[in-house]
């Protein structure tokens, strides 16, 4: 809580922040420069805090002439370059934390063959990072963080430099594991559409400041801001307000509307037209109603209109 943190150079990043994590996927949101990778960093220990605290389960983890070292805080981390050991086989990096915490190595053994058959890699064990595709690697990955059952799971881009298939198949298994341990995670992400899909929860990051935190319903539903419109990637969205494109329905009693363009979808098509009151905005419409004609007839629900707070 009221987390302070300044760069080498003393530029402030940080200064009074605050994020309470419970259980499931919170998941950071933000440009690049927010400080989402910095506060993951801070979590695990990675970097001293120059002011507030920040406290787990176990209790005080950082503060002021506190700092307990990430050894020792419980917290599993995969970091978007994956961080493998090059020199270990695939089963000696799943082991590394085991290994820390001196365990029998029948056991370590065991754990890590049975790790490593969850993730689908056990024919892999003798293998080298550098003889694994990009998706064994971050499999192996979440499963050496994972392995030593963590109080916390913090995930930075884990998932950014996978293909689309690969990248569903480990959302999955993160999922799943997250739920059948009961660990709380963070994901950090400039993707709100991952966000999304995989969240219980997101931090919408600018600037180093938390603009609006919920679920992902609430966020779509009613964005606090502008800002916070467009980290969602909100259309339809100026300084003033925001209007989703369930309020906006072709209606033969409606406004008449020039149309920008019209782009086909696999389900649907995305109209894009001039309003003479909102100016430009976009809409859904069902695959197949295709509009007549150079303009198109629009009601917009104005009880559905998201109007934002003058800035101060």
């Amino acid at each position: 809580s009221d987390v302070a943190y300044a760069f080498p150079d003393d530029t402030p990043l940080f200064d009074g922040l605050d994020l309470n994590l419970g259980p499931g996927l919170t998941s950071l949101v933000g440009r690049n420069g927010a400080g989402k990778s910095t506060l993951l960093r801070l979590i695990a220990g990675l970097e001293p805090l120059d002011g507030g605290a920040i406290a787990g389960t176990s209790g005080l983890l950082s503060a002021p002439g506190v700092h307990l070292p990430p050894e020792r805080r419980d917290v599993g981390f995969v970091f978007q370059d994956y961080a493998l050991f090059p020199h270990l086989t695939a089963q000696e990096n799943v082991g590394f934390g085991l290994k820390m915490r001196r365990l029998p190595k029948a056991e370590i053994e065991a754990q890590t063959m049975q790790a490593l058959r969850d993730i689908g890699l056990e024919n892999e064990a003798r293998r080298k990072p550098g003889s694994l595709s990009g998706g064994e690697q971050q499999r192996l990955a979440l499963a050496r963080a994972l392995i030593i059952k963590p109080s916390l799971l913090l995930l930075d881009e884990a998932f950014s430099s996978l293909d689309t298939h690969l990248r569903h198949t480990l959302y999955r298994l993160t999922d799943e594991s997250i739920r059948r341990q009961n660990i709380p995670a963070v994901l950090v992400t400039h993707s709100p559409e991952e966000a999304a899909a995989l969240a219980d929860h997101i931090a919408l990051m600018h600037e180093g400041r938390i603009l609006q935190y919920g679920t992902p319903a609430e966020l779509f539903r009613r964005p606090a801001n502008a800002q916070a419109a467009r980290l969602l990637g909100l259309p339809n969205t100026d300084d003033a307000r925001h209007i989703p494109t369930h309020a906006i329905r072709p209606d033969p009693q409606g406004t008449p509307c020039r149309i920008l363009s019209l782009t086909p979808l696999p389900d649907s098509l995305r109209l894009t037209f001039a309003h003479p009151e909102y100016g430009e905005l976009t809409t859904l419409l069902p695959a197949g109603q295709l509009p007549a004609g150079d303009t198109v007839p629009i009601h917009i629900d104005k009880g559905q209109i998201v109007w934002f707070e003058p800035s101060r």
